[in-house]
């Protein structure tokens, strides 16, 4: 972890929804006029997408274990880990973009599905802003938690989870309910060794639990809105937290364990800056003391 450079990190497996959880941090940031150097997770994968096609092919073979973008062999969790330290300890580091589409792709005059040429950070920015998988990571070789000063986990119940993934590659990306469900089945292992401890890695999670029935992912026809959710919200420290004011703040909020706070799905993103802007506001402070 680093004061005078902080590394602030939102991790979630695809389709878990960090993106809400990012649209809050970006709010914090224009409203405290913090610069952030934002960095995807998508940009630290092994593979682009033809070749990662051909990897889970070639893994496949023999009945091998198939690899996903979950895990370590499809990713560069050590080049994230140095980028993290890196930039902890000099506020510079090196990081590259995944191209997901033909629109971010013109520009680069590249095609979508690949990367851009790895470059260095710009200097100046405040903080260090992750968005991805793989936040909280660790293993055998790399131990990218250990470079973060706040993780943030997104993490809804694993059902809410598949159906907005089912939901976002079938109707988004044009994959058959087939399909998808296959990707999941094939990234079972890697979500079990390589996603699930990072939430016993972060400082904060929102799990996001619906109120109507999620029991058959597989059939859902569509996806339970916010307000028909409850976000738990549990701090590894709660110490640091004012529950009073979050109570008289967020109405219909209520405790279910010491560290523990439950608001309505509807106010979320409420919840979210009024808990994370102190904090960040205190890690920048140190940082800048």
């Amino acid at each position: 972890m680093s004061q005078s450079h902080p590394v602030i990190a939102v991790t979630g497996s695809s389709g878990a929804g960090t993106s809400t959880v990012k649209n809050s941090f970006e709010h914090i940031f224009r409203r405290e006029r913090l610069t952030a150097a934002v960095v995807e997770g998508d940009s630290f994968h092994r593979y682009d997408r033809e070749a990662m096609k051909q990897a889970v092919i070639d893994s496949e073979k023999n009945g091998g274990r198939a690899i996903s973008h979950f895990g370590p062999e499809a990713n560069e969790f050590d080049k994230l880990e140095a980028l993290f330290r890196e930039y902890g300890e000099s506020g510079s580091g090196q990081t590259r973009l995944y191209l997901h589409n033909d629109e971010e792709a013109a520009p680069w005059q590249q095609k979508a599905g690949t990367f851009t040429p790895w470059a260095p950070i710009a200097p100046g920015s405040d903080l260090l802003f992750y968005e991805g998988l793989h936040g909280g990571a660790a293993s055998d070789t790399a131990n990218v938690a250990k470079y973060v000063d706040l993780l943030v986990g997104v993490v809804p119940i694993v059902n809410l989870e598949w159906i907005q993934k089912i939901f976002r590659d079938t109707s988004a990306r044009g994959y058959s309910a087939e399909a998808v469900t296959h990707t999941i089945l094939r990234r079972m292992h890697d979500y079990v060794h390589y996603i699930t401890p990072q939430f016993s890695r972060t400082h904060i999670n929102f799990q996001r639990v619906p109120t109507v029935d999620t029991s058959n992912p597989f059939i859902a026809r569509e996806i339970p809105t916010l307000d028909e959710s409850m976000v738990v919200i549990r701090f590894k420290d709660p110490s640091k937290i004012d529950f009073s004011l979050l109570l008289n703040m967020i109405h219909d909020s209520f405790m279910s364990r010491p560290n523990t706070i439950v608001v309505p799905g509807g106010k979320m993103g409420m919840a979210i800056e009024l808990i994370l802007t102190p904090l960040i506001l205190e890690i920048v402070a140190k940082s800048k003391a």
